[in-house]
């Protein structure tokens, strides 16, 4: 008798698993149960979508049921609820939205892929009309006729995630006044505070109003939305809301059917995507897998990891042999004109894994500086303080972005330490790279803190021991025009063209703290006081760009 293979689910790890196992088996019969009335669509696409840079909706379709049937023999159900598992008996109760019945389907083999769903809390009016979340197609339809039909002027956005944000950039385009409010003091979450304000800044100087530290008390409005109401007491008018504040597993047929959850809320499952009961496998959001650096269980509800896992799933229920080794939390945005990416673990939870680690941050040139169009862009590194391995990695500019940070990803799947990463030979001519590239220049500036040659201060250090200690001596070496336009209080300065001629100025036997823009001039200045007899010398890392971002 052939394998019959029944998939809860059909968008990203449904799909993928669905596709991968009838190309392990051919002969196995195979079932999608999608409760939406779509299967494999492209949910990222969403905002793009309403933004009108995806022109068509069709185009979000990455396949149909009946290219399921013609290409892979598989039978897709729309509108069909699983209501609850039977492991015993190895079947699942079924209900058939749009008929309004009910029936039981048998398996030899079960794949979870439920997914998420989106959270807005139970707020006063919160059943008011145009409020959204964009999650959906159905709900990027809802958003995009009530653009078009209505003529919307103002929106709010609740949520400063990836998803938040995004929505935000599609509702500008569509030429709307938007507010994004978020109840955390920066934007995305995910990302270390000074990478963060960073992307509040280009936000700012677009005219955004964003409000930070604030969240929404209740929605105002006769039948429709009219305003929204901020715990502070703000007043927000608003002819539509978006709703990003994060979303929840969907672990309901897991739970009921006594599936083991793991310690992060998400479906306990080994590396071949199996749950506790080994006739049942699991895949994408609601699952709990392991962290390639850390080592921890996480739960991450990303597209990329959903995919693989998915095709792990389908794979195995179908007879094969693959593993799912862990995550490493890539991510990119674009946002506006600024695109900001990362991969690895974040600052947080790096302490919070117990790493004695360093931290490097580097401001180089997308590509050669001579040749037109260079923008800078900010790499932040963090590496384990013994070994130079990569603990984290994020990026934030103007283009070049996403290379940068897939390279920074390979190296940290592969465990490459920072003295590793300076020595990568990677593909140079000037309207890509420079002879150093980016990331070869952030590991050589990593490098140069773990031998030792280059004493750092982050910003927060250097604000800690200002508070600490009035018997800092702290220079300035940037140009008098860069520093007429603001300095760190207190600093000495002694641009480097001269900086040589100037060393008497200083008194070597004082705590000597140097910065520049970015930190290049400024590691310059070091080593020269280094070899002039100064004992106790440091780079500001990052230099003073890194102080106004972080401070």
């Amino acid at each position: 008798m052939p394998t019959k293979i029944l998939v809860v689910g059909g968008v990203a790890a449904g799909a993928s698993a669905a596709a991968k196992a009838r190309r392990t088996d051919e002969a196995a019969e195979i079932i999608i149960l999608e409760q939406g009335p779509f299967v494999s669509f492209a949910n990222c696409g969403l905002p793009y979508y309403v933004g009108r840079v995806i022109p068509k909706r069709e185009d979000l379709l990455i396949t149909t049921p009946e290219r399921f049937k013609d290409h892979f023999n598989i039978e897709v159900r729309l509108q069909q609820k699983a209501l609850s598992i039977d492991p015993a008996g190895k079947q699942v109760v079924v209900k058939n939205l749009a008929a309004g019945e009910g029936y039981r389907e048998k398996y030899d083999k079960l794949i979870l892929a439920t997914g998420s769903a989106p959270v807005l809390p139970p707020l006063e009016g919160s059943g008011l009309a145009n409020i959204f979340h964009l999650w959906t197609i159905p709900d990027a339809d809802s958003i995009s006729a009530l653009l078009a039909g209505l003529g919307a002027r103002t929106a709010v956005i609740i949520g400063g995630g990836f998803v938040g944000l995004e929505a935000l950039e599609a509702l500008l385009a569509r030429g709307l006044e938007v507010s994004l409010v978020e109840m955390l003091p920066q934007v995305l979450p995910a990302w270390d505070p000074e990478v963060a304000e960073l992307v509040a800044g280009h936000l700012r100087d677009e005219g955004i109003q964003m409000i930070l530290g604030d969240g929404v008390r209740r929605f105002l409005g006769s039948g429709i939305l009219q305003q929204v109401e901020l715990n502070s007491g703000r007043i927000l008018q608003a002819d539509l809301a978006v709703s990003a504040i994060g979303v929840r597993p969907r672990l309901e047929l897991a739970r009921e059917a006594g599936l083991k959850i793991g310690v992060t809320g998400g479906l306990e499952v080994n590396e071949k995507m199996q749950t506790s009961d080994p006739d049942i496998y699991a895949a994408g959001d609601i699952v709990q897998t392991r962290h390639l650096v850390s080592g921890r269980p996480v739960r991450l509800p990303l597209a990329g990891p959903a995919n693989k896992q998915g095709r792990t799933a389908g794979a195995n229920a179908a007879g094969g042999n693959m593993e799912f080794r862990g995550v490493l939390g890539s991510g990119i945005v674009r946002i506006g004109k600024l695109t900001v990416a990362k991969t690895g673990l974040n600052e947080q939870e790096v302490i919070d894994a117990g790493y004695q680690y360093d931290i490097s941050y580097t401001y180089p040139l997308d590509h050669a500086g001579y040749y037109p169009g260079a923008k800078f862009m900010l790499i932040k590194l963090m590496a384990d303080k013994e070994t130079g391995r990569l603990l984290g990695a994020q990026a934030v500019g103007y283009q070049g972005v996403d290379k940068r940070i897939d390279v920074l990803a390979t190296a940290m799947a592969a465990g490459f330490s920072v003295k590793d990463m300076e020595n990568l030979e990677l593909a140079y001519a000037p309207p890509y790279s420079s002879a150093k590239d980016p990331v070869s220049m952030a590991g050589m500036v990593a490098s140069n803190i773990l031998r030792g040659e280059v004493p750092t201060l982050t910003a927060r250090d250097l604000r800690r021991e200002l508070s600490n200690s009035a018997d800092i001596q702290l220079v300035d070496v940037r140009t008098t025009e860069e520093f007429n336009q603001g300095y760190i209080s207190g600093a000495v300065h002694l641009p480097l063209d001269h900086f040589r001629q100037d060393i008497s100025r200083l008194d070597s036997r004082k705590k000597t703290v140097v910065y520049c823009r970015s930190g290049y001039r400024s590691y310059l200045a070091l080593k020269i006081l280094q070899q002039s007899g100064f004992r106790e010398v440091f780079n500001l890392s990052g230099g003073y760009m890194n102080w106004s971002a972080a401070l």
